[in-house]
């Protein structure tokens, strides 16, 4: 009898054990459900006020993924310092020697394929008397689907190009028209620098200005936001006193006969 006892306060045991298990679990799921409530609405809340951040150009992406993602945008934004470097310094050389030294072109390149040529003939006729290898001299060929992608972009980027200028001279919208401004600003450079500094001038501001406003990136928002509501501001003043006040001619109705 005792024993049977003993057994029957073991089964009891396990099950009060078992019972005690169902219920932490359902207690544990209750604790997860809510502390994923918790987690959604705080996410909500964060997107939120993220939503009424103000971003420059009201860019809602990273600058990383605005620049196109990938290697270019790692080497606008010195994500690897040697690339980047070894970039800008490339351009700065051949700024200085076609801007600085005067160097032509054609010149610079019949120059570097005179003496490439000559060293590799010099090296391959050589190596038989001093026991060396001859030079190998790899071949290279571009692949077409690299070009054929260059020029899709390039093709879609000035349809777009026309597209706006097309939009700009049918007056459809005056804000646009404003674009006249920043030609007439590229004309004034144009006339006090040539092409080839103009391109300098426009990678080194490549390679500086996208990493410095990812580092000031909240300052410049600011900053970007009092400017932009201070032009609203005049805008709509000059709307009102100038723009307004220019009269406007009725049109007809013509009926074709």
């Amino acid at each position: 009898m005792a024993d049977h006892a003993v057994e029957h306060e073991k089964h009891e045991s396990a099950a009060e054990s078992i019972v005690d298990k169902i219920t932490e679990k359902f207690h544990d799921n209750d604790s997860l459900s809510s502390d994923s409530d918790d987690g959604k609405d705080i996410k909500a809340k964060a997107a939120a006020v993220k939503a009424k951040i103000y971003r420059l150009f009201g860019r809602e992406k990273p600058v990383h993924k605005v620049l196109g993602g990938g290697k270019p945008a790692d080497i606008f934004l010195w994500r690897d310092k040697k690339i980047s470097a070894g970039m800008l310094g490339v351009a700065t050389m051949i700024w200085v020697f076609f801007e600085l030294l005067e160097y032509h072109l054609l010149t610079l390149v019949c120059h570097i394929l005179i003496l490439a040529l000559a060293i590799l003939f010099l090296w391959s006729n050589a190596s038989a008397f001093i026991n060396k290898s001859p030079p190998r001299i790899p071949e290279v060929i571009i692949p077409e689907d690299i070009v054929l992608g260059v020029a899709s972009a390039f093709r879609i980027e000035f349809n777009r190009a026309l597209a706006i200028l097309r939009d700009i001279a049918s007056g459809r919208d005056l804000k646009k028209f404003l674009v006249i401004a920043g030609l007439w600003v590229l004309s004034a450079l144009g006339s006090c620098y040539n092409f080839l500094t103009l391109f300098y001038i426009g990678f080194v501001l490549l390679h500086t200005v996208p990493v410095l406003y990812e580092k000031y990136e909240d300052q410049v928002d600011a900053f970007a936001e009092k400017a932009e509501a201070e032009i609203k501001k005049r805008c709509a003043v000059f709307n009102e006193k100038v723009l307004s006040k220019i009269p406007k001619g009725k049109l007809k109705d013509k009926k074709l006969a």
